[in-house]
């Protein structure tokens, strides 16, 4: 059985990057008539959208963008016989990478949490599984989405160091990497949160402090 040709595996690894960077907050919220980078927060995630548009399509928004990391983590090694290990790694990096510099608008895009979500479902479902139920368990109990996904960002590491730490440390390495771009993306609401000033969810184009 040959290996993959290193031009194919570089082209998969493009193609994660630009399908990363289909900005799908912003253009649904287009549609809607509403343009997330002057309203809101201003980011195009799927939070601006359930914030600014609605809570439907907040929701597609983070669907969407979850399908950005899963199916280039997931699929693209399937579209070979003999592809590498780290082939799922690096297209679900790359896809995060799209979100979060896309080449559509500039190199300014969203946090990468739900793209990167979507990515740790396709390559490491159990440190996915802590780090969705941290999430769900601190937005209900503080309806505050970015400290939700901040602590989220910090249990997917840890979680990793137990599930791979010894028997797959480059992906225990790549999720603590992965969560620490995510809370540096997060430094405006760790700012608000210390000040007291960063909004909660309460419901349809609704915010409490």
């Amino acid at each position: 059985m040959m290996p993959p040709s290193p031009v194919f595996l570089a082209l998969l690894i493009l193609a994660a990057y630009l399908a990363g960077s289909i900005p799908n907050g912003l253009l649904i919220a287009r549609c809607k008539g509403v343009d997330l980078r002057k309203t809101g927060s201003g980011n195009i995630g799927a939070t601006n959208v359930f914030r600014c548009v609605s809570k439907a399509w907040g929701v597609g928004a983070f669907l969407l963008d979850a399908l950005k990391g899963f199916v280039p983590a997931f699929f693209f090694p399937r579209l070979m016989e003999a592809a590498p290990p780290w082939l799922g790694l690096a297209c679900g990096a790359a896809a995060v990478a799209g979100h979060t510099w896309p080449v559509w608008l500039g190199f300014k895009g969203g946090k990468g949490v739900s793209t990167s979500a979507g990515m740790l479902l396709g390559i490491a479902p159990p440190a996915a599984g802590i780090g969705f139920a941290v999430f769900a368990i601190v937005v209900v109990a503080t309806r505050w989405v970015s400290l939700s996904s901040i602590l989220a960002a910090i249990a997917v590491p840890a979680a990793g160091a137990w599930f791979y730490g010894k028997d797959n440390p480059l992906l225990a390495w790549a999720l603590a990497v992965i969560g620490l771009l995510v809370v540096v993306k997060h430094r405006s609401n760790i700012r608000r949160l210390l000040n007291g000033t960063e909004p909660r969810i309460v419901g349809r184009n609704r915010l409490s402090r």
